[in-house]
């Protein structure tokens, strides 16, 4: 968490929407228009997922891309914000050997963000920052380490049954994505789930490529968040595609996950965490040599408080969305973000019972 101290408000909301941008174009190139392309035949969910994942796999995808985001208001983060912002088109290219390349073009500035196996950059060229990480290698149980193949259908209704115990889930709607034949899914928290209404993904229905992924609020039809592509294509991606970097003299921020041995630190500074907040009781609080978090509730409808020692100028802002709010604050010599998929009122009355 140390680069909390340094990064301000704004470069924040570019990395986490940049970083967004990356995930969804990882796991989805999305919808473009629906027309008159083919349409797969009905089928059960369950069935239509493990054909996804018995699919031959492909070398790689190339697509033109429009990324909208309608979650943050440029006008929050002032003149000058990036194409992960405002929402702009632009390209992607996935290879099979773990490779993926996004670029969001606009007048105001590029954004790249590039992922090479674990590693992963993301540069915003309004703000002439490099974001820069690796990807925390998680640890997979006995069960799952000794899975090989494809799930078997019995498998996979088994696992669909465990997640409708916490969300609603649909059929497989056959669709046509981009002029693919294509699946689609809703999923959606039963409770817990804040401001959060629904996710949408969709997948090749021929190759199991994920083709489609949207973020919708509660209540709402329309996504807050969308990755669309206009044009896609499979086959061999070439190593060109990859051959990007970031200028030279672009400012670093760098964005390492906290690693075991760091979560058991003390932060430097006595840590405020009341047993409720907001009415809601604390679940978990995490210490770091640089600060902590301290969460209340459960699922998404919780509230995250983050710590740290004041460093820098103060940064007092209030973040409105439609799937939650984010208020920061400095007391005391320290420096807080209380974050939540909750009405902003709500957000506001933790703020102030800190």
């Amino acid at each position: 968490m140390s680069f909390i101290r340094t990064i301000s408000t704004r470069r924040l909301l570019v990395l986490v929407a940049g970083v967004l941008a990356v995930a969804v174009g990882g796991t989805a190139i999305a919808l473009a228009a629906t027309g008159a392309g083919p349409v797969p035949p009905r089928k059960p969910l369950a069935a239509a997922v493990h054909d996804a994942l018995a699919a031959p796999a492909v070398d790689g995808v190339t697509a033109r891309i429009k990324f909208t985001n309608h979650l943050i208001d440029s006008a929050d983060v002032g003149e000058g914000a990036g194409p992960a912002i405002t929402g702009a088109s632009g390209r992607l290219w996935a290879s099979s050997d773990h490779r993926l390349r996004l670029e969001l073009q606009s007048d105001r500035g590029d954004v790249q963000a590039v992922v090479e196996g674990r590693r992963w950059w993301v540069y915003d060229a309004s703000s002439n920052t490099l974001y820069r990480g690796t990807l925390q290698r998680h640890r997979q149980k006995r069960e799952k380490r000794e899975t090989k193949g494809v799930p078997s259908l019995a498998r996979i209704r088994r696992q669909l049954a465990q997640v409708m115990e916490h969300a609603n889930l649909s059929g497989a709607v056959p669709g046509d994505i981009a002029g693919r034949p294509a699946y689609r899914v809703t999923i959606g928290p039963k409770r817990n789930g804040g401001l959060l209404g629904s996710l949408q993904l969709a997948w090749d229905a021929e190759h199991g490529v994920p083709l489609r992924a949207a973020v919708y609020p509660r209540g709402s039809s329309s996504p807050v968040l969308e990755l669309s592509a206009t044009d896609v294509s499979f086959g061999k991606v070439p190593a060109s595609a990859f051959a990007v970097t970031p200028p030279a003299h672009a400012k670093r921020v760098d964005l390492a996950p906290v690693r075991g041995h760091e979560r058991g630190r003390r932060a430097s500074f006595s840590v405020t965490a009341p047993r409720k907040l907001a009415g809601l009781s604390r679940h978990e609080v995490r210490q770091t040599g640089s600060g902590a978090l301290v969460t209340y509730g459960q699922g998404f409808g919780g509230i995250a408080v983050i710590e740290r020692k004041a460093e820098g100028s103060a940064d007092n802002r209030k973040f409105v969305t439609a799937l939650g709010t984010a208020i920061n604050f400095r007391r005391g010599g320290v420096d807080y973000t209380v974050l939540g998929s909750l009405p902003a009122a709500k957000v506001e009355a933790a703020a102030r019972g800190l």
